[in-house]
């Protein structure tokens, strides 16, 4: 291929055709919520701790809003990624949800429906003409009851576009100094110390106004380790974790020899399981691989997209406290987390509103960027507030 097309005229023979629903085999335990958030770097108490979630509001553990991507197979991205792109790849690209109010709890069974939604192809600095596909995942517990839909975007495009137009070159990771590393660790008590000082008290919508800062939150520096323990924690990642889809073929998507491989195939995973989690052979390899992040045009080990979007839910749903609840965000990625990077998180308060329904609304938005001011992404959410 070496003319600059990107050939997706196969994508309109997918797009609102559901895909085969999944499911987790077993229910939702306290430990899975618990590896969930340690992997995501929230410090919520009312995540993993016994005793303090035993006098909130819910009397026990309860999985976080983003929790459901953790439950879901694929981390939502299946159903943005059909159809087939000679020699591409992906990479996530944004993400909108919409929560409909029940909660997942330890016990909880989790299924998962997807549909594609639509695409369109655009220049980038990147890779050149670049496809964006966006597909719908919808959640529901064992009894039907809608947790949340999810509108997923992902970002296709030449490899070897990518490769030779080298937007993203800094293969070295920084070199931090033990002061340094001290001080980034002293910055993550700021949003330590807000979700503390919160505890089970309500953050009342009475009391929130526009402009209002909220606690900035840091984590990193990002590794090869941090990568690959959050990807563990989706647990369609597990060995038979998950009733999987028969039809799921990489290749078919057009990823070059090298990037496809049986991921998520329910056959081979039952003969040679390591060839299908994702770790080590096929399209994810690059994320935890410096070699095979290289030869899909990232300059080092970079971390998931989904992971980002749960760091924007998990920041907003930790200011807003127990008695808050996420109904609505929307995320765009601009670029990865990058192994030896950090994350800061910055964000405030831009309306309220009582919408027509009567719920007390704040609009709030986020930046995320690295050490060096670079955005990795932005977003805004809607959140519902208790009134005095």
């Amino acid at each position: 291929m070496n003319d600059r097309t990107l050939d997706c005229s196969d994508l309109v023979n997918h797009m609102g055709k559901a895909i085969t629903p999944t499911s987790l085999k077993d229910p939702i335990s306290s430990t899975d919520i618990r590896r969930w958030v340690q992997a995501m770097h929230y410090p919520n108490l009312l995540h993993y701790d016994h005793d303090f979630a035993a006098i909130s509001r819910f009397g026990r553990l309860v999985a976080p809003q983003s929790f459901a991507i953790a439950a879901a197979d694929g981390h939502g991205c299946t159903a943005a990624a059909v159809g087939h792109i000679p020699g591409s790849h992906l990479v996530f690209g944004g993400d909108e949800w919409w929560f409909h109010g029940p909660r997942l709890f330890p016990g909880d069974k989790m299924n998962h429906e997807k549909i594609p939604f639509d695409f369109v192809v655009k220049e980038t600095s990147f890779a050149g003409p670049t496809c964006f596909q966006r597909g719908d995942n919808f959640y529901y517990n064992q009894f039907g009851d809608k947790i949340a839909t999810q509108r997923s975007t992902s970002i296709r495009y030449r490899r070897d576009l990518a490769v030779a137009m080298k937007a993203m070159d800094q293969t070295e990771d920084p070199d931090w100094s033990d002061a340094e590393l001290e001080d980034i660790e002293a910055r993550k008590l700021e949003y330590i110390d807000m979700l503390q000082a919160l505890g089970h008290s309500k953050r009342w919508w009475d009391d929130v106004n526009a402009g209002d800062r909220i606690a900035t939150r840091v984590f990193g520096p990002h590794s090869i380790s941090t990568f690959a323990t959050e990807w563990r924690a989706y647990l369609f990642t597990a060995w038979g974790s998950t009733h999987r889809a028969a039809d799921v073929d990489s290749s078919a998507m057009g990823f070059v020899k090298e990037m496809s491989g049986p991921e998520l195939d329910p056959v081979v995973e039952k003969y040679n399981p390591e060839t299908t989690d994702g770790a080590y052979v096929g399209p994810s390899r690059g994320h935890l691989n410096p070699r095979w992040a290289r030869f899909i045009g990232m300059p080092r080990g970079y971390g998931y997209g989904a992971s980002m979007g749960a760091w924007i839910l998990d920041y907003f749903a930790g200011w807003a406290g127990e008695w808050g609840q996420l109904v609505h965000s929307n995320c765009q990625y601009r670029g990865p987390a990058f192994t030896g990077d950090i994350t800061v998180m910055t964000g405030s308060v831009v309306d309220k509103m009582v919408d027509d329904s009567g719920r007390n609304l704040v609009q709030v938005e986020c930046k995320m960027a690295d050490q060096n001011g670079k955005t990795m992404a932005t977003g805004k959410a809607e959140i519902e507030l208790p009134r005095r």
